[in-house]
């Protein structure tokens, strides 16, 4: 016990709720849009019970990929389609791929279903037929498709299991306390809701360039990047990433003030006449 109670794992311990906390918001996000789609009077207890079972599978998922993390760094195969498909493919690599492909696909049905008419006529009801047990089900699955990328990330500053432990558990009870704030702030703001959206929709593209260099960065072998028609897949960096969020906000806050300026003008026009 006290290994554990040193200056560095109290600092990686820091590192690792902050970094849980940049990469938990995006999560956070889906949870709050998601659980949307279940019945209204269940919807405050699916967002509960879908972050615990998540985090208690992510502690899961943790305990399992420091154990694992060597033998998953093997590629499964090489492809070696010269000018149209070449790289190393190892367990990332599918792992980022399909999430990033199930993100996007997510974010635009989602996008489209906001824009339909029907969403228009049964949105106080609930945005879908979904049951409570199907939205815990998706929750538990994309958290644990959000929650790859930042095990990998966690594990690269420390493998102590209490530690990272500790950190997975302060980010589900930050999110347990957040959910409902989030969606209902959602809930009065539909704008940010798409603009939510269209985050999820960069978080899938992040994912998918992520999966270009997963085996080569695992095996230090840059020979194993994914290169499709000559051209690498080249992961999104984290400030690029954050600069479009940055952009999108500003974009947003800008539309609704202009939009509040018209109606202003509008309704003093109207006055007058």
């Amino acid at each position: 016990m006290a290994d554990l109670l040193t200056l560095e794992n109290l600092g990686n311990l820091l590192m690792l709720c902050f970094l849980q906390a940049v990469l938990g918001f995006d999560n956070l996000l889906y949870i709050s849009i998601e659980s949307q789609r279940a019945p209204v009077a269940q919807q405050a207890a699916v967002r509960r019970v879908g972050i615990m079972i998540a985090v208690a599978l992510r502690l899961v998922l943790l305990f399992l990929m420091i154990r694992l993390i060597d033998a998953m760094a093997e590629p499964f195969f090489v492809l070696n389609w010269v000018g149209v498909l070449e790289g190393g493919v190892n367990f990332s690599t599918i792992v980022f791929i399909l999430g990033g492909i199930f993100i996007i696909y997510t974010a635009v049905k989602e996008i489209s279903h906001m824009l339909s008419v029907d969403h228009l006529d049964h949105d106080v009801e609930g945005k879908s037929g979904k049951s409570a047990l199907q939205v815990i089900t998706l929750i538990v699955f994309m958290n644990l498709i959000f929650s790859f990328d930042s095990i990998l990330s966690a594990i690269a500053i420390t493998d102590v299991f209490p530690v990272l432990a500790a950190a997975i558990l302060a980010s589900g009870a930050a999110m347990i306390l957040l959910a409902n704030s989030v969606t209902a702030f959602l809930q009065k703001n539909r704008m940010y809701e798409v603009l939510g959206l269209f985050i999820l929709l960069i978080v899938g593209v992040v994912l998918l360039g992520e999966s270009g260099q997963a085996a080569a960065h695992a095996m230090h072998d840059e020979s194993l990047a994914l290169k499709v028609f000559g051209y690498e897949i080249i992961p999104m960096s984290k400030s690029t990433f954050y600069f479009a969020v940055i952009v999108l906000f500003a974009v947003e806050f800008l539309q609704s003030g202009y939009q509040k300026k018209l109606d202003a003008e509008r309704h003093a026009e109207q006055s007058r006449h």
